[in-house]
């Protein structure tokens, strides 16, 4: 496979946020229906590391390929020790792992912030995502149903859980 996981700098964002907008327009990896802009990206991205939240891109032959990050689950204190995953993969290089390695690195770092899990909202539909959670030791902790109306349906979600 010859993917290199690396932490992400701010000029990867560019090539982040192609991914994600494409994730927006043609999947239901995420409940944004609009695409964001590149300034809106790079202030997630400052936002991110200025909490001390990791962002990772998978770099294949050079180009970035995906992206992972956890960030706070929830505003409300009592929270404070549960984040919430992103894993995004570029459409032409699923499938052959890059996912994966852009999950198993979280888990330490969180264990390092110590967190006390890690969750993650997934469709009900996206079995690459449920299997891929699944093969990192996330459970389904709940279905949260019809919770997302996207591409004019109502979509269920999941919440899958590892506990650190």
């Amino acid at each position: 496979m010859g993917v290199e996981v690396r932490k992400a700098v701010r000029e990867d964002m560019s090539a982040v946020l192609d991914i994600y907008n494409h994730a927006v327009l043609n999947t239901m990896a995420t409940a944004d229906i609009e695409p964001q802009s590149l300034e809106t990206r790079i202030a997630w991205f400052d936002e991110r590391t200025a909490a001390g939240f990791p962002v990772l891109v998978a770099v294949q032959s050079g180009n970035i390929v995906g992206w992972s990050s956890f960030g706070k689950f929830h505003s409300r204190p009592g929270y404070r020790f549960t984040v919430e995953n992103s894993v995004y993969v570029a459409p032409n290089s699923r499938r052959i792992g890059v996912g994966t390695a852009l999950l198993q690195p979280l888990i330490p770092l969180a264990e390092e912030m110590q967190m006390h899990s890690i969750v993650a909202l997934v469709d009900a539909s996206n079995a690459a995502s449920i299997s891929l959670h699944s093969r990192c030791g996330f459970h389904e902790a709940g279905r949260l149903q019809q919770a997302v109306f996207k591409f004019n349906r109502w979509n269920d979600v999941l919440l899958l859980q590892r506990m650190l």
